[in-house]
């Protein structure tokens, strides 16, 4: 494993980064103080742009760039930071904002003064009680010592931040649905175009960054975007925070220089499989993402890398599955869960997403059929890319990839009715 540094997770679990004080000992605010005092707005969107930053959200696409797309045309603009984490298997926002909630305030008034954001929106998911209450508290700390609210450091900047607490809805993850959301509205995402940075938040020029996103900023303006651009592959730079999850032996979320390979996370940082597994498929994108397989243990991960590989970095969810995980069980688990959380508003994810998790069902139950495994393999095509949101698009990936490379196991559900896994258990235990 290749020595680095970590920069977003410096100091957690060994420090209370919860405590102003301790995150001014750190350098905290220092990147706040040089955006503020020597660096226009424009040269700091000007360095984040250069940096590369891509969202870390789960699109990957470059921040810089999407800053740029504000209109200049005198209306107010507004900064919202989605911290409604619900992709399955993904908890980084979570502890950032539970561990170092003032590197989230840090980074969100300098993005707020780069685009020059009339005021900030912080939307947390609403099971996330202990880091909202850590969060205000963080925010009462900074505002009294002048890091954010009126004059912040003495400077002619007044930056507000409005914490919003969602009830729970997968769905309001999705940057409109949040938006709507925030407006006191039911949270369904809206059609587009108009797209947020035209017509957002009470129909004013907007920008949604993730939480992530968001703390790679003060460290951006701190070292410059060049030390930013010279970590991982050129056109997908920078650190990373992996949730990694399931059958290994030290699940948590580690940081890593983007681009390492999908071995490299697995066995050095989270310590490999468990004594006597082998490895059966990995999602590295969250419950949204196809599956990748032992072949695939070379491949980078980085955006582009697992795009090529037909699946996709996403959040940075990276759900490890060993030989003694049904693939039958694993698809319905997921496939139940986004039909649960389906707003209901596109006939494909509503009415598709609840038929195909009564099929999986009836599948793992050991009641499936032949012809629910011809329609499982033909429906991809008439849900996929037919919805107003990802959320219609993430029902069938892993469901299509596992269904691909482990056709034995469905059928020998309809065969056997019932897993052959869970017969070979039993009777292993007689």
């Amino acid at each position: 494993m290749a020595t680095f540094e970590p920069v977003l997770t410096r100091g957690i679990g060994e420090i209370d980064l919860t405590d102003i004080e301790v995150y001014k000992q750190t350098g905290g605010f220092a990147s706040l103080d040089k955006a503020l005092r020597q660096m226009t707005p424009e040269a700091v969107a000007g360095e984040v742009s250069a940096s590369n930053l891509r969202g870390r959200g789960g699109a990957g696409f470059p921040t810089g760039k999407k800053w740029s797309f504000l209109p200049n045309d005198g209306r107010p603009r507004y900064l919202v930071c989605n911290c409604d984490e619900a992709e399955p298997g993904t908890f980084k926002d979570h502890m950032l904002l539970e561990a170092t909630p003032f590197s989230i305030i840090e980074g969100l008034i300098i993005s707020a003064y780069a685009i020059r954001a009339q005021k900030i929106f912080m939307y947390i998911r609403g099971e996330f009680l202990d880091g909202y209450r850590i969060f205000r508290r963080a925010l009462e700390q900074a505002t009294l010592q002048g890091y954010a609210g009126r004059r912040i450091l003495g400077t002619d900047l007044s930056m507000d931040i409005v914490m919003h607490r969602g009830a729970g809805a997968y769905i309001c993850g999705e940057e409109t649905a949040m938006l709507e959301s925030i407006e006191g509205k039911r949270g369904e995402p809206r059609l587009k175009p108009p797209f947020p940075a035209n017509a957002g938040l009470y129909g004013m020029p907007t920008v949604v960054n993730n939480v992530e996103t968001i703390c790679c900023v003060p460290p951006i303006i701190t070292r410059g975007a060049a030390w930013f651009a010279s970590i991982g592959p050129e056109k997908c730079p920078g650190p990373k925070i992996i949730s990694v999850s399931g059958h290994v032996r030290k699940p948590g979320n580690y940081e890593v220089p983007m681009g390492i390979p999908a071995r490299e996370l697995i066995d050095d940082y989270a310590g490999g499989l468990l004594p006597g597994r082998r490895l059966k498929a990995i999602q590295p994108g969250g419950g949204s993402s196809a599956a990748i397989f032992e072949e695939d243990l070379d491949t980078r991960i980085d955006f582009d890398s697992l795009a090529a590989k037909k699946t996709m970095l996403g959040s940075g969810g990276f759900v490890v599955m060993d030989d003694t995980t049904c693939m039958v069980r694993a698809s319905q688990t997921l496939v139940r869960f986004f039909e649960h959380e389906s707003c209901g508003q596109c006939t494909p994810c509503r009415e598709g997403g609840q038929w195909v998790a009564r099929m999986v069902s009836r599948l793992e139950a050991g009641e499936g059929s032949a012809s629910d495994l011809r329609v499982l393999n033909t429906i991809n095509n008439t849900i996929t890319g037919t919805n107003l949101c990802p959320l219609g698009d993430s029902i069938m990936p892993f469901l299509s990839s596992v269904l691909r490379r482990f056709p034995e196991e469905f059928e020998a559900h309809v065969r056997m009715a019932g897993c052959p896994l869970r017969a070979v258990a039993l009777g292993a235990t007689g």
